[in-house]
């Protein structure tokens, strides 16, 4: 399995952090966002990695360069000067991301989810998400988990972690360019096409300077 890390972003709630550094650069401890899940991909096997990249994209290649010490292979996909969003950029990405279905990581995450314990989806499943207990900043949830499977609407929403397998069917139709990831999934929901689990361990969305302060002290 491939993975894509979603590193284009530009990080308006991080500034004046981002002005200067991509977000997946900035650090917990001494290592950078995007350096803690290459380092657990490697470690659950994968081998292949590429990573979107638009806003002072040119600092994370020169900071990861082609993978080797982290005993992987990076590709990059090179958004430009505009971010295409999450489903246009890993559109953008498909023809690296090949046939079988692949793992994407939002770049801005920090968790300990081994990836290991990845289900393979299951027939004619499109999608597998990994959801969360909802933080304080996204109370409301985004899908209910009923029996494994996820659905737009009901009681006991959880959110999307930004980790899930995907295939290249789930995105079908679909042309490049600017396009957000939220209305296909709910199509794809509704579709009864996307499954999903839930992770109860850690998980945090660095989105803004206190969530990475509270992470640095942790």
């Amino acid at each position: 399995m491939k993975a894509m890390i979603l590193a284009a972003g530009r990080g308006e709630r991080l500034r004046p952090l981002t002005d200067s550094t991509p977000k997946p650069l900035l650090k917990i401890g001494d290592k950078s966002l995007i350096e803690y899940h290459l380092e657990k991909l490697a470690q659950a096997g994968i081998k292949e990695v590429i990573i979107n990249t638009a806003w002072l994209g040119e600092q994370i290649q020169q900071t990861l360069g082609s993978g080797e010490k982290y005993g992987l292979t990076i590709q990059y996909s090179d958004e430009g000067e505009q971010a295409l969003e999450t489903a246009g950029g890993i559109i953008k990405a498909l023809p690296l991301l090949g046939d079988e279905p692949f793992l994407i990581i939002n770049g801005d995450i920090f968790t300990d989810y081994d990836f290991r314990q990845l289900k393979t989806l299951k027939i004619k499943i499109e999608a597998h998400l990994v959801m969360v207990e909802n933080p304080d900043h996204n109370h409301k949830g985004d899908f209910v988990l009923n029996h494994g499977y996820l659905e737009n609407s009901g009681d006991s929403l959880y959110t999307y972690s930004g980790i899930g397998i995907y295939t290249k069917q789930f995105f079908e139709g679909y042309p490049e360019g600017v396009r957000a990831l939220a209305p296909i999934l709910k199509k794809k929901i509704a579709e009864h096409k996307v499954s999903g689990e839930l992770y109860k361990n850690a998980w945090t969305d660095v989105g803004t300077i206190e969530r990475l302060q509270q992470l640095n002290k942790q």
